[in-house]
């Protein structure tokens, strides 16, 4: 039990200094399972506050989220064991309060009061939980007003069931009858506490609030969050409703499983799963417990929905509701022109940042942008003009969506952060002075939903406050549990900032807003009974309902029953390999069967479901022999009949049974009669060294007596040989072993090696020339079938490729697997290249080398058992042979303009150089003929910075590829060729105000001692090809070291210094400091997004 407080406020109208530190003492052996530690001589007394005997209405209403109720400790000071009061009802968990004696550790052991407040301490559950903020204070028995307090909050739960203070007050002081705290050896403790409704315990959010919840998959609640909002958008959920799904996947259909979700959650007295819904997303099980963004998956699910409404009889919802439309507009200052754009939006993001409340940020978001020096607007014919830039709203939609941006992209850690600074937002938002023009109706909105967020940028957990009618009655869904609450907590509480106030939790605090027109609020929250929900919807969904609960149901009745694997003579035909079926591939006839049924039972219901009368089946059990082999064994029917079906099973489940039936064709009522003593089951299989392939030729009683010859005309009429075709027959006995039956006129039993039911003749005509086949016999054809495997090869170039499959001989070499593959795919053997799968994961490991001397068996080593062979591979451009003394090496390629990047994947020799590198380069890449030196160079880059140029005699095994670098080759441009003394190549870079904002192509620079800076500038716009009027706006700076020295925007006189871009020898030798010039301008490539970049982005497949 652990009895540290987190927090405390002291009460200002006493001074307890010594005593008003924050303990985190643990209550060991005096607390140990309190409630049965409580001295029977120490009494103590518990009243409500303010009430003599409310004990009647604390029951009814056990519900409720607050209360304040009193303990009175008698004989105080001969107090020695806990004292535990009687228990407080609130949100149906019992609250006691708990006081002890305690010492401090220190020399003295000043003795104190122990203070705690204890929830559910008896609850044998382990998985609930309950929020709380509580004020703990004992009574001033002179001067009420003068009584001394604490506050605490505390998530409670089965290990820390209590919480509050181990030295709440000195015990001198509270014996002290001066300080009036005792009065006739008795003190009273009080407590009031408000709780949120407890996870993990019998809630009924149905009973209580009349709404119910929604699960949470792992990290769903961001999406918990939003659909309870979207379903109490009741004019949405009808339109939802209205979608025709009569035909859709109930798997795939995203507009289905939203139907159902919603349908739910009117209907339902339970949680509602969402499990459906997620997979009809396409979303597979890491989604969900991946936390996404609100505003992102509103977006998202909202297009979703609004595509497949179209062309129904509710298309154009969505817009009707959601859509606004602003103004975007440039007007010129000094001459008659404005251009303007005219946007729609579904929702709009406000800045919070250093803003009060939603009215500072709308009206930032309409400030007037001034365009004027540097950033003039271009006009066209007008020019470069001093220009207003800025947007207005045109109409505000029936449903407001205000996203507010607390997470925001921090450039210094390069990170998002989160803002939990205080914003406010009313409850009733006016916006008409932000139109262009009034509309129809005032622009008055009534807060419906506050999306919450608490946490920070890298988790946390969302809830949601909603007013369902629209009337200031607020409920709190936070994923399964619903609760009551007020206006207060559901708005004020959420304004964020306040982490001096215990009633507000930190981090925790609004994140999107949902505001609903009050002239539309009728219209949108129609009540429930007048929600249209088709006919054809709600019998599906009560089909599904049925569905669903016959699987739970035969989920928990499972243990009653077992599987019986059913085998007929048709499972038999067709097979190739050993024993009578593939266990892998073989399509059972499965019949659940209860394990108290007898043996005669199950018959019966074979007998019907096969449509056979019971003489005319007969079981032969499936058995493991020791040899490998699973073969049909007898069922003693005289003996087992009666039997409970586990046992003659020998609680084998699944059990494998071989149903013999009688053949129409016999002619006869029954089973003919079987002798387990003197009769023998055998299966008959024929093989054609022809086709390379088997027949299976049915099963036959044979007398054990009974000489093999005299069984050969049955063989050759099965077969289909003309009577007196001499045979070759063989005993399968396991894998890899068949014996030759040698001496066919003896007896089958001295014939056979352990002789018993199942065993299996392979036979085959021996009048052919078997000599000039590839397999000439069964025992040939066997042993080729033990080696053989299917393999799936995969291309590793394709993520998630499926591959083909061959089977192959596990004897094949390299070539031959190589040959076999090529051939599969139409190319060389030679310019494919093989990849181990990496052991026991579904990825490519180590590149085979093809002078592999061992075989395809040693290469399928690390593959998972049962699981499907997988070889990995690559088509190549040069042979294998010549690969494999090359090194693969990625590198870009710019060409002269700065305007392509090509990808090259180059093969040069492992013990190459960078001059071997180059060479192989200019085979793939186009040269220059007008600037070009025909000569090639080859760059490190790192952040969109050059870092250096390589030399030529470099070894290319110093690189590292899997590093952070990049590398770049590019030409050598004529005039960067050969330089004087007074002439330098510097590196150029991108940057956007900040220099570690770099971005786009940077590039080499020839430079010459004491030229004017206007001409570099000018070679500068010349490379980049950038229009005069934007270039005008860059600005040029050297950079060494993290700083910018930048260059004056006046020139004219400037001059080239080469000592300012030459190599600085750092203080204390050996490192170096290359200065960069650095181009100073807007980055007009694609923005990094607000969420944090690491994060994929929400998708719905379907």
């Amino acid at each position: 039990m652990n009895n540290s407080t987190m927090n405390h406020v002291n009460d200002k109208s006493e001074k307890h200094t010594d005593h008003e530190q924050m303990e985190t003492d643990q209550i060991k052996e005096d607390s140990q399972n309190g409630s049965d530690s409580v001295n029977n001589a120490v009494n103590g007394n518990m009243e409500e506050a303010g009430a003599t005997n409310q004990e009647e209405d604390m029951e009814d209403d056990e519900s409720r989220a607050e209360a304040t109720f009193r303990y009175t400790v008698e004989n105080i000071s001969k107090l020695k064991d806990t004292s535990l009061s009687p228990s407080c009802m609130v949100r149906n968990l019992p609250w006691k309060i708990m006081a002890m004696v305690r010492f401090n550790q220190n020399a003295e052991r000043q003795k104190s009061l122990g203070f705690f407040l204890q929830c559910n301490a008896e609850a044998e559950s382990t998985s609930w939980s309950c929020h709380a903020v509580a004020e703990l204070k004992i009574i001033n028995q002179k001067n009420e007003a003068e009584s001394f307090s604490r506050r605490i909050q505390h998530l409670f739960y089965c290990k820390e069931n209590d919480w509050g203070f181990s030295h709440f007050l000195a015990w001198s002081d509270m014996l002290d009858p001066e300080k009036g705290y005792i009065k006739d050896d008795k003190i009273i403790l009080e407590v009031h506490v408000v709780a949120d409704a407890p996870h993990g315990v019998s809630w009924d959010s149905k009973k209580h609030t009349g709404f119910v919840g929604l699960r949470n998959q792992g990290a769903t609640c961001y999406m918990n969050s939003l659909l309870q909002t979207l379903f109490f958008t009741n004019k949405l959920r009808q339109a939802v409703y209205l979608m025709p799904t009569e035909g859709d996947d109930c798997t795939k259909s995203v507009a289905l499983a939203l139907q159902r979700v919603f349908y739910e959650l009117q209907f339902s007295d339970k949680p509602v799963g969402t499990k459906k819904l997620t997979r009809s997303f396409g979303w597979e099980t890491l989604d969900s417990f991946m936390q996404h963004d609100v505003q992102e998956l509103c977006r998202v699910l909202l297009d979703n929905i609004e595509i497949k409404m179209k062309g129904t009889c509710v298309g154009g919802t969505i817009p009707k509701l959601f859509e606004g439309k602003m103004l975007s507009y440039i007007r010129c200052k000094h001459v008659n022109y404005c251009s303007q754009k005219e946007e729609t939006f579904f929702d709009i993001q406000l800045n919070i940042k250093s803003k009060k409340n939603v009215m500072d940020s709308f009206k930032e978001y309409i400030t007037v942008e001034t365009l004027d020096g540097d950033n003039k607007y271009d006009a066209g014919e007008y020019g470069l003009q001093e220009a207003e830039k800025g947007v207005v709203f045109i109409k505000f939609p029936p449903v407001l969506h205000l996203h507010l941006m607390r997470f925001m992209y921090d450039p210094v850690t390069d990170t998002n952060i989160k803002i939990n600074d205080r914003f406010e937002f009313p409850e009733r938002l006016h916006l008409d002075e932000f139109l262009q023009k009034k509309e129809d109706t005032p622009a008055t909105y009534i807060l419906h939903g506050v999306l919450v967020h608490s946490g920070d940028n890298h988790g946390g957990h969302y809830v949601v406050y909603i007013n369902p009618k629209g009337d200031g009655k607020w409920c709190k869904f936070d994923d399964d549990v619903v609760s009551k609450c007020t206006k207060t907590e559901a708005i004020e509480h959420n304004f964020g900032g306040q982490d001096d106030d215990m009633t507000v939790k930190h981090c925790t605090n609004a994140y999107m807003l949902v505001y609903i027109r009050e002239s539309f609020i009728n219209e949108c929250l129609l009540p429930n009974g007048d929600l249209d929900i088709p006919e054809s919807l709600e019998i599906r969904l009560a089909e599904e309902r049925r569905l669903d609960a016959q699987k739970r149901k035969e989920r928990t009745e499972a243990y009653l029953y077992m599987n019986v694997q059913v085998l007929l003579e048709d499972h038999f035909y067709g097979h190739q390999g050993n024993d009578l079926f593939d266990p892998e591939k073989v399509n059972y006839r499965i019949f659940k069967v209860k394990k108290s049924f007898s043996v005669m039972e199950f018959m019966e219901m074979l007998s019907e479901n096969l449509n056979f009368p019971i003489n005319q089946i007969r079981l032969w059990p499936f058995q493991s022999r020791q040899n490998q082999t699973f073969r049909p064994t007898m069922l003693d029917m005289e003996v087992d009949l009666n039997k409970n079906i586990m046992e003659a099973a020998e609680n084998d489940s699944p059990w494998s049974v071989f149903v013999e039936t009688l053949s129409p064709e016999s002619g006869l009522k029954e089973l003919q009669p079987f002798d387990k003593d003197s009769d023998v089951l055998i299966f008959l299989k024929m093989y054609d060294p022809r086709t390379k392939s088997l027949s299976y030729c049915g099963h036959i009683y044979v007398p054990i007596s009974a000489k093999v010859v005299e069984l050969e005309p049955e063989l050759n009429r099965r077969a289909g040989f003309a009577p007196g075709t001499p045979l070759l027959i063989f005993e399968e006995v396991k894998p890899n072993l068949m014996e030759k039956l040698v001496d066919l006129s003896l007896p089958i039993e001295k014939l056979l090696d352990e002789l018993m039911d199942g065993d299996i003749l392979v036979y085959q005509r021996n009048d052919l020339d078997l000599e000039s086949f590839e397999l000439p016999t069964a025992k040939d054809y066997f042993k080729d079938l033990y080696y053989r495997v299917e393999v799936t090869f995969c291309d590793k170039t394709q993520p998630n490729d499926t591959g083909f499959t061959l089977e192959l001989s596990q004897r094949m070499l390299y070539d031959q697997m190589a040959q076999a593959v090529a051939a599969h795919i139409g190319t060389d053997p030679y310019l494919l290249q093989f990849f181990k799968c990496q052991s026991y994961r579904d990825i490519p490991g180590n590149a085979v080398r093809c002078t592999y001397e061992g075989t395809l068996k040693d290469l399928l080593l690390y593959t998972k058992p049962r699981q499907p062979k997988k070889i990995f591979y690559q088509q190549l451009s040069i042979k294998i042979n010549e690969l494999e003394n090359k090194r693969q090496f990625k590198c870009t390629w710019v060409n002269s303009k700065l305007k392509e990047e090509q990808e090259l994947v180059l093969y040069p020799n492992k013990n190459g150089r960078v001059s071997d590198l180059l060479e192989e380069a200019k085979k793939q890449v186009e040269l220059s003929k007008e600037h070009g030196s025909g000569k090639l160079r080859l760059l490190d880059i790192i952040s969109y910075k050059i870092l250096a140029v390589q030399k030529e005699d470099v070894a290319l095994e110093s690189f590292n590829p899997a590093g952070t670098k990049t590398y770049r080759i590019e030409e050598i441009p004529k005039d960067e060729d050969n330089l004087s003394d007074d002439e330098l190549l510097i590196p150029v870079a991108h940057f956007q105000k900040e220099i570690y904002s770099t971005f786009g192509i940077p590039f080499l620079l020839k430079i010459k001692n004491n030229e004017p800076f206007t001409a570099v500038k000018e070679r500068i716009q010349k490379k980049l090809d950038i229009p005069e009027k934007e270039f005008e706006k860059y600005k040029f700076a050297i950079v060494m070291l993290g700083k910018q020295d930048y260059l004056p925007e006046d020139e004219s006189d400037l001059r080239v210094n080469l000592s300012q871009f030459k190599p600085h020898t750092m203080p204390g030798g050996g490192m170096q400091a290359r200065p960069w010039l650095g181009l100073d301008h807007v980055n007009k490539m694609p923005k990094r997004t607000r969420y944090n970049y690491q994060e994929k982005a929400i998708k719905i497949h379907n």
